[in-house]
């Protein structure tokens, strides 16, 4: 088993692979119970007070890793049992507090939380409201507002402490982006997982006369590491997938129809990130209607395949958590049926015990560089930059990359004053782009490199070639 970045992250491997294990062999009804033991062998607990603690949580891991609570809407939920390690005070005042006779934040505090023992700052919690104004008055900089990882890292600003003191999500704010997944350091916050529907789909598939497809994100470049893309293709076909497309493919037939779509309209916004369309619609609603209408890559992939194969069924595969709550909230078009992570894709492969790094090669090779690029941050307005010029267009491109939330902000704000010298704004949730995305096996920033490399691979090929090329495919047989 490879050597993950964090213990959360192989925690949460060994819940999915576990799962995996089970649904390949129709056992999930009576084997997801040994679970947790199986995990959480004992005697000692190696990570929570106890192994039943451990166990407890192991079993809600369970649960999203078999799609969560049905009734929750949000696709992240928090794992309540395992939310209890972060302070729930944010206010402290730190040693540095030298009980000087200013006593500026006293004379700050509106409620009056603020005392002096011992010659010490003291904060009464249970009046203090978190306003901040002490932490702007003391001169010696020794009282500090202490933010919860989650929190911090959630950018749509949908986290916050509920009255039980664990976090809470508002499903009104939340993007979907997984940002807080990967910042809490003690793996509480948990995407729900389709896993077990994907496993059912591949198994159904012969028998009831449907071929499944992997359509994959382009960010997959070096995620499965030593092996190669070629390997990861042939053991996605060793897993029962039909067929498996590029992504990327999908990303060149956006980019032909954005291209058009900004020389007709002036002025546009990409569509390609689900979590960038949802948070733009949540907080720039007035602006809305900047955002593309050419659908996704993802689901120009997907379009394409059930286009030339009337009997397909698409799970996409990528590094996206948000790519999840597109399929279930239904805004696909139908052209995708169910979605994977990286990660849940290798936790797949090791419930069959497949190593893809001693498989053979299988080619894919379908999509131009540009289309490949999509992957990070600037490639998608360089691929439509460079589809208007295959198109011979006129129109002059002022692009602004947006990586991540606080740039897209920044970017709508000067749309909404009419002060930014752009006509496309190309948003991103993940900073960096999908190549940072939450679900990545590795994230690192040699990931760009890797992508790069792979576009590199396609060089020579256009944007309009690599579309007129798969058009020419011929259709599946039945």
């Amino acid at each position: 088993m490879r050597v993950f970045e964090t213990s959360v992250q192989e925690l949460k491997h060994e819940v999915l692979r576990s799962v995996a294990r089970l649904a390949w062999n129709d056992d999930l009804q009576t084997g997801i119970l040994d679970i947790p033991e199986e995990i959480i062998p004992g005697p000692e607990a190696k990570m929570r007070c106890c192994i039943y603690k451990e166990r407890a949580i192991i079993s809600q891991r369970v649960k999203m890793a078999m799609g969560g609570d049905r009734t929750n809407p949000n696709l992240v939920e928090v794992l309540d049992i395992a939310c209890d390690e972060c302070p729930v005070t944010e206010i402290t005042v730190g040693p540095s507090c030298r009980g000087c006779i200013a006593t500026r934040c006293i004379h700050t505090c509106p409620k009056d939380a603020i005392t002096i023992v011992d010659h010490k700052a003291q904060i009464d919690h249970k009046k203090c409201i978190t306003c901040g104004k002490c932490i702007n008055a003391c001169p010696y900089g020794a009282i500090e507002k202490k933010t919860r990882p989650c929190e911090r890292g959630c950018k749509a600003g949908a986290i916050s402490m509920g009255e039980d003191k664990k976090a809470f999500i508002d499903p009104a704010k939340c993007t979907s982006c997984g940002a807080c997944i990967y910042q809490c350091p003690f793996g509480a916050i948990m995407d729900k997982s389709f896993i077990v529907d994907a496993i059912q789909m591949l198994q159904g598939a012969e028998k009831w006369g449907f071929h499944v497809y992997a359509a994959v994100a382009p960010s997959i470049a070096g995620q499965f590491a030593p092996a190669d893309l070629g390997q990861v293709v042939t053991g996605l076909k060793k897993l029962g997938f039909y067929d498996v497309i590029e992504v990327a493919l999908g990303a060149d037939m956006t980019a032909k129809t954005e291209a058009g779509e900004l020389e007709e309209k002036g002025m546009l916004a990409s569509s390609c990130c689900p979590a960038f369309v949802d948070y733009v619609e949540k907080n720039f609603p007035d602006q809305a209607h900047l955002i593309s209408e050419t659908p996704s890559p993802m689901i120009m992939a997907g379009r394409y395949i059930k286009r030339k194969d009337p009997s397909a069924k698409v799970i996409f595969i990528g590094p996206c958590v948000a790519k999840k709550m597109e399929v279930k909230l239904g805004k696909t078009m139908r052209a995708v049926d169910s979605a994977l992570t990286f990660e849940e894709l290798y936790a797949m492969f090791e419930s069959r015990n497949i190593d893809v790094s001693k498989l053979d090669d299988t080619e894919l090779d379908q999509a131009s560089g540009f289309g490949r690029s999509f992957a990070h941050s600037g490639g998608v307005a360089a691929a439509v930059t460079q589809a208007l010029k295959e198109r011979g267009s006129k129109f002059q491109i002022k692009a602004q990359p947006c990586s991540g939330f606080e740039a897209c902000k920044l970017a709508f704000l000067k749309a909404a004053k009419g002060v930014g010298d752009f006509n496309f704004i190309e948003g991103m949730a993940c900073e960096g782009g999908c190549v940072q995305g939450p679900a990545q096996l590795i994230r690192s920033p040699k990931n760009q490199g890797d992508v790069d490399r792979h576009a590199k691979e396609a060089e020579g090929r256009t944007i309009e070639g690599a579309v007129a090329e798969a058009e020419k495919q011929p259709q599946a047989q039945e």
